[in-house]
């Protein structure tokens, strides 16, 4: 190979031309899936009405996040099956036919007839079709976060890696963003008609940046050099490091789900917030968070990675209760907002070197199986079914924080514990 193909980088760090072009392809296509995944959630309650229709409100939310979890079921088996095709084929097959299977998802949910019009298949294609979108997500991630750090240079991984979650955040900022003009603009019965089907259908929008990225890009060098390993060795020696995965990623996904996905729900029941306050300040959350990331991951390049993570799982374990508990007593936008915006900066903390500090654990043929396997279970388990699990202990416990000290601070207890074993990557040589 030519000393162009194997170096991701020039020798001072900045990136070439093959390089640049592949890590905004994967931001690119990463932010089409993640919006496409991710829209749902901010419609939860919408959708609610239109395919689990009830006469209690709650039984039909928590109708409608459980489909929304079943989606987060499917991700270990995209993860492993895809993750798998990424290491023997290549990180760049395996990101084409994420996204071909995340599109039919998307617009497939869009055109999908309610529960009026065709009875209980309303729910149940409903429910297949998360279960596509899983699938596509399970593969999208470990893949495009390992093509992501391959084409990074060593010493600027925790910065050029970050814009794997900016993409991720931002393909939310956008979900996001996308409903609350929506609400904002279009009556609440025009909304419950039509309006919800238009953040699905705009997802095809993208399709042909995407597509078109990802297919102009070449492999990355340190597959390209790991190719006969990957198929030589056993993959069962990459479980020990698949488990550390999936504990790293417990809080992450928790936090991510809970302070996220879910919030728009919280600040509407509980915090006295309209459905287009709650978006927005959602929204405005989420934008602090996409600004952070790469600032972290930057930082993470200069003093680790390890300080960081600690600091974010510490951080939002300790505000959480108190935090959740003054927006229920207090309530309004004025108080939310601000505390929205500061859990977006904490777990940015998480998310900046999250996805090298990952990556930096599993040996280059090993690592799309392995990364995505222990990072889709953990997904799937704790932060897919976040908003079910919240609204379902509110509903037992009758405390509208309960979520905080009953699953959020655990999951911070038990990543910690991980974060503390890891040794420290930043700048090392992937192996």
């Amino acid at each position: 190979m030519s000393s162009a193909t194997t170096a991701p980088a020039t020798s001072d760090g900045a990136l070439n031309d093959k390089s640049r072009k592949a890590i905004w392809a994967a931001s690119i296509g990463n932010l089409l899936e993640w919006y496409d995944f991710g829209v749902y959630a901010y419609l939860a309650t919408l959708i609610a009405a239109k395919f689990f229709p009830s006469t209690d409100p709650t039984a039909s939310l928590l109708a409608a996040f459980a489909a929304y979890g079943v989606g987060f079921l499917a991700r270990p088996f995209g993860g492993v099956v895809i993750g798998r095709l990424g290491d023997t084929k290549g990180r760049k097959a395996a990101l084409v036919l994420t996204i071909f299977m995340m599109a039919f998802g998307t617009i497939g949910i869009g055109i999908l007839p309610s529960y009026d019009s065709i009875g209980i298949w309303a729910p149940i294609l409903l429910v297949l079709l998360r279960i596509v979108q899983g699938i596509a997500a399970g593969g999208e991630w470990g893949t495009s976060t390992a093509f992501i750090i391959e084409w990074s240079p060593a010493k600027r991984r925790g910065f050029f890696g970050s814009f794997q979650q900016v993409s991720t955040a931002g393909g939310s900022l956008l979900g996001s963003a996308t409903a609350a003009i929506l609400t904002s603009t279009l009556t609440a019965s025009a909304m419950l008609e039509w309006g919800w089907r238009v953040p699905f259908l705009l997802g095809a929008v993208l399709l042909v940046v995407g597509v078109y990225m990802r297919r102009n890009v070449e492999e990355t060098p340190h597959f390209e050099a790991s190719r006969e390993a990957a198929t030589d060795a056993p993959v069962a020696s990459g479980f020990p490091l698949g488990a550390m995965a999936f504990g790293f990623t417990i809080f992450w996904t928790i936090a991510y789900y809970t302070l996220l996905a879910w919030m728009p729900s919280f600040t509407q029941r509980f915090a006295g917030l309209t459905p287009s306050e709650a978006l927005w300040a959602n929204t405005i959350g989420l934008i602090a968070m996409v600004i952070a990331i790469p600032v972290w991951g930057a930082l993470s390049d200069r003093i680790g990675r390890r300080p960081l993570l600690m600091a974010s799982a510490l951080s939002i374990g300790a505000l959480a209760y108190p935090l959740f508990s003054l927006m229920a007593a207090k309530g309004g936008f004025a108080l939310v907002l601000p505390i929205q915006i500061l859990f977006g900066v904490l777990l940015a903390l998480y998310s900046g070197p999250g996805p090298a500090a990952i990556s930096e654990i599993f040996p280059t043929h090993l690592r799309s199986t392995w990364m995505s396997a222990g990072y889709t279970l953990a997904v799937a388990v704790f932060g897919g079914f976040a908003p079910f699990i919240a609204t379902w202990l509110i509903q037992k416990t009758g405390s509208p924080v309960s979520p905080t000290y009953f699953y959020l601070v655990p999951a911070a207890v038990i990543s910690l514990a991980v974060i503390l074993k890891l040794k420290e990557t930043a700048g090392t040589k992937l192996h």
